[in-house]
């Protein structure tokens, strides 16, 4: 998955790059398989290798594609509980939160968000008694934490192809 690590903010003065629909199809089909080979991948989008590899490395270099990885089934890696957990912290205090929490082990996800709550994580561990020790023992002591509420997850499900819903 990730490293937890917001994205920094682009270049000052550098617009977001404009993708056409073989940069879009080249996404999709790299997103489906990160370890397609630009061979595959040419054939895939109907463009020669040199194309694919020149459009795939004008992506990186624009910071559109920003890194490969795998695919991880939790539940098979041993991290067979998951929640939401949100949290409420002191005003002006994100910026200390944010960095303690990352060191935080089983935050998977971490964004800011506006509304009723500050924080919205995705946390997974082995187990609930996991869990508890990271929200209670962990999550509670971060200087400027100031509650959180957790949701725990019974399902999940990621957007298959074609816009069918497949089990993670």
């Amino acid at each position: 998955m990730s490293s937890g690590e917001p994205l920094p903010p682009g270049p000052p003065g550098r617009t977001p790059a404009a993708l056409d629909d073989l940069d879009r199809a080249i996404l999709r089909e790299l997103v489906a398989d990160g370890r397609l080979s630009m061979r595959a991948l040419a054939e895939r989008v109907n463009v020669s290798r040199s194309n694919a590899y020149t459009r795939v490395e004008r992506l990186i270099s624009d910071d559109v594609i920003t890194g490969f990885t795998a695919r991880v089934n939790p539940v098979r890696a041993g991290l067979g509980t998951a929640a939401y957990v949100l949290v409420n912290i002191e005003q002006n205090s994100w910026r200390k939160v944010s960095a303690q929490l990352r060191e935080v082990p089983g935050i998977e996800h971490l964004a800011f968000v506006g509304g009723d709550v500050d924080l919205i994580m995705l946390v997974r561990t082995p187990d609930n008694a996991s869990l508890r020790d990271i929200v209670l023992s962990r999550i509670h002591t971060v200087d400027g934490v100031r509650s959180t509420r957790t949701w725990l997850i019974f399902d999940e499900t990621t957007p298959g192809e074609n816009g069918q819903a497949a089990t993670a």
